[in-house]
């Protein structure tokens, strides 16, 4: 009785380490003006305040054996909003609209998104990380959502967000944590067009843009796998998200001491 009262004890009280990735970029600061590893505030908080600790995980040359060391000291993995992911990495000429590939972030988070998923460690996209997540898994992107649909709501420009009704699909890992509906801060021009392998759609909204992909619940396993469209850091009043990356992690530390 008591050994398992110390074991819930134990898993109640682990804070996590999750591991969120940057952006590398020219940022000034004062006078200086250089090329730096940042992420705003609002994603560490959203992980300490549902219980986990911030660990900030800034783009650098990677290979199998550097991403294993990274993963041996994370609990978690957070691939977090920024640039578009290189077309080449899905098979894509890149449209005018597009970014200038930022390779040498899109090698570092492909490979710590590959070796957590051949891990199980705990994994939420956000934005470009549920863009990741997709064609890291052989999906394609719709490069410019305004050929597609015609409007610009979702990327309003000048760092406006705009607000997306989102409905999520039954039965999925993304309705029981938010509910049927919900509403959505949105900055992105692109979008998930071909589902990547063991995905599936949990959100659309009401233009039927795919907001929401998670690990295929038919697979064996139970894994918490989840990329969101939108930026739920930056409506830090509901950590749901945040909140259920945390536990999934906190579940799998705890599993990997005991």
């Amino acid at each position: 009785m008591s050994g398992t009262f110390t074991s819930a004890r134990r898993e109640t009280e682990v804070h996590p380490v999750i591991g969120l990735t940057t952006y590398l970029q020219q940022a000034q600061t004062g006078v200086w003006d250089v090329r730096a590893s940042f992420l705003p505030q609002v994603y560490f908080d959203g992980i300490t305040r549902a219980g986990g600790i911030a660990l900030l995980l800034p783009p650098q040359q990677v290979d199998r054996e550097i991403a294993d060391r990274v993963l041996d000291r994370v609990d978690g993995l957070v691939i977090t909003g920024g640039p578009d992911v290189d077309p080449e990495r899905y098979g894509q000429q890149s449209h005018p609209a597009t970014n200038e590939p930022a390779t040498e972030r899109d090698a570092w988070e492909f490979a710590l998104l590959e070796a957590a998923l051949q891990r199980g460690i705990p994994v939420l996209g956000v934005c470009r990380g549920a863009q990741v997540l997709n064609t890291a898994l052989g999906g394609t992107l719709h490069q410019h959502l305004p050929d597609v649909i015609g409007h610009t709501h979702h990327q309003k420009g000048n760092a406006v967000f705009g607000t997306s009704a989102v409905r999520t699909v039954p039965d999925t890992r993304l309705a029981d944590l938010i509910g049927e509906t919900s509403d959505a801060q949105c900055y992105h021009h692109q979008a998930i067009d071909r589902l990547g392998e063991g995905l599936v759609v949990s959100a659309r909204d009401t233009d039927g843009v795919i907001e929401a992909v998670e690990r295929d619940p038919a697979l064996p396993g139970d894994a918490f796998v989840l990329g969101v469209q939108w930026h739920p850091e930056e409506s830090l009043d509901d950590l749901r998200l945040f909140a259920a990356v945390v536990n999934a992690a906190r579940t799998y530390a705890t599993e990997r001491v005991s």
